[in-house]
């Protein structure tokens, strides 16, 4: 005779919770998400006892953070690889990685305007009116906040995990070099992303791949012509 099941509980109908970050993984967010936004500066040591104490953890947490943020090309071994500072792109090096985002981007757009559906169609309605009405209003700040959805809704309506994979590093570091301009250029920004969106809804795929290609490089030239004296480059 096979035995009774047993009466599911509430406890175990529920799903179960999301496991709470390691420290490591927290502290990994953590400097990654300071020096994408510039709060840790090109060729600023990352001094694990300082660290340690800015975040309220361990050194060892930090230690494999930077280890982890040397290999994903945001930090750079220094002292013979005793010691590590966050990452300064030469010139070269953020030509080659912008050229790589071009092609991706413009591939990302390509999918979306593929494989959109009524939904994303809404949701990019929805981004372009919330963008025109910053615009009017005047405020670059709020604009270059959305301008950073616009790369996630693209992805989400490309759907394809593969390649969201390979972007979001490559976006990390581009970011290094594109987010000193992302207030100034932040109308010039939305008005060539809403273009693109414009392309995605109406499923023109060649159209948004080349719009969103472009706009990698003209948003290139611009911080570049900009920056060219900042030192923020590394010497090639």
């Amino acid at each position: 005779m096979s035995k009774a099941a047993k009466p599911e509980t509430e406890s175990s109908s529920k799903e179960r919770a999301p496991r709470r970050p390691s420290l490591g993984q927290s502290a990994l967010k953590a400097l990654r998400e300071a020096i994408v936004s510039g709060r840790l500066r090109p060729r600023e040591r990352l001094v694990e006892e300082k660290l340690s104490a800015d975040l309220g953890m361990s050194r060892v947490p930090i230690r494999e953070a930077i280890k982890q943020l040397v290999m994903e090309g945001l930090a750079e071994p220094v002292d013979g690889g005793r010691g590590a500072q966050v990452a300064a792109l030469s010139s070269e090096d953020a030509q080659d990685l912008i050229e790589v985002r071009a092609v991706l981007e413009g591939l990302t757009a390509r999918l979306a305007a593929r494989r959109r559906d009524a939904r994303k169609v809404t949701r990019i309605q929805e981004l372009l009116a919330a963008g025109d009405a910053l615009v009017a209003d005047g405020s670059p700040a709020a604009l270059a906040t959305l301008n950073a959805s616009f790369h996630e809704l693209l992805a989400a309506t490309g759907a394809n995990q593969a390649l969201q994979e390979l972007m979001r590093p490559l976006r990390e570091r581009t970011e290094m070099v594109f987010r000193r301009n992302s207030v100034e250029r932040a109308g010039m920004d939305w008005r060539e992303h809403a273009m693109i969106l414009t392309a995605v809804a109406e499923g023109d795929e060649e159209l948004a791949a080349l719009l969103a290609a472009r706009h990698v490089r003209r948003a290139a030239r611009a911080w570049m012509s900009a920056e060219a004296q900042t030192g923020i480059l590394a010497p090639t």
